[in-house]
């Protein structure tokens, strides 16, 4: 049985992003869990609260976009 590189590659590529992707999404919809249970507890607090959550979803959602630049690496070089 030949070893096929470029099989790899793209399996590769695919699991990077799947797993990659995994954690991020989970961590997104836990803080938004959070803020939408701290602004019904305490609506007065809503814009602070709403710009710690947009933060807080860039940076997790940093952590795919690498996920994806690491496949489009293992895709393309």
């Amino acid at each position: 049985m030949a070893f096929d590189v470029d099989a790899a590659k793209r399996l590769g590529a695919g699991i990077s992003i799947g797993v990659g992707a995994l954690g991020p999404g989970i961590g997104i919809g836990i803080a938004a869990m959070g803020a939408t249970q701290a602004v019904a507890r305490n609506p007065e607090a809503v814009a602070d609260i709403r710009t710690t959550f947009i933060i807080g979803i860039g940076l997790a959602e940093a952590c795919a976009i690498y996920a994806f630049v690491v496949a489009l690496i293992l895709l393309f070089v």
